[in-house]
């Protein structure tokens, strides 16, 4: 993830004054990583896609209440994109309830976060992340698929560094005990 920079600081600033210019340079630097989020997040590719266009039109509302010293942008961003998956899933959960039936999972473009989730799931392990909990499973996206650092995991979970760190630790020994089980 970027380090938080002057540059940095002076595009949030721009856009917070309306300067489109500067959103979508904010976009083209943070999207990739918000979608491949997201698609880890929710496993379809058009929610993935639909929760990336909302995440940051959210973005753009809220500029003006993002203060620098609260959270790193990146780690506010992806907690903007957080709380809409979140949302995604209380929804199709009453969707679902209505219905009746679970929703249909669609098949994965070939994005770069994708690939790369697809080569996880032929070794098996996005199967093993899956059936971890879900602060275990979400400390292992957004670290790994995402390349957040603690600090910014810890901003996005509204948890402390420690307990990152404690939830990353569980999570893979879990995984490295299943795996040796598996053997």
């Amino acid at each position: 993830m970027g380090e938080w920079t002057e540059e940095s600081q002076q595009l949030v600033e721009r856009a917070k004054a309306g300067r489109l210019d500067a959103v979508d340079a904010l976009y083209r630097e943070h999207a990739d990583r918000i979608y491949g989020y997201l698609a880890a997040s929710v496993g379809n590719r058009q929610d993935a896609e639909d929760l990336t266009i909302q995440t940051f039109v959210r973005m753009m509302e809220s500029l003006d209440r993002f203060e620098a010293r609260a959270a790193p942008f990146a780690a506010w961003l992806h907690r903007i994109a957080r709380n809409l998956a979140i949302d995604h899933f209380r929804a199709s959960a009453r969707a679902r309830e209505r219905v009746g039936r679970p929703g249909p999972r669609e098949g994965r473009a070939a994005s770069a976060e994708e690939q790369a989730l697809t080569v996880l799931e032929r070794q098996g392990v996005r199967a093993q992340i899956a059936s971890l909990p879900l602060p275990q499973r979400e400390v292992l996206t957004l670290k790994f698929v995402c390349g957040l650092s603690n600090a910014e995991t810890a901003v996005v979970l509204e948890k402390s560094e420690g307990a990152v760190k404690a939830l990353q630790h569980r999570a893979l020994v879990t995984l490295q005990q299943r795996s040796s089980l598996a053997a």
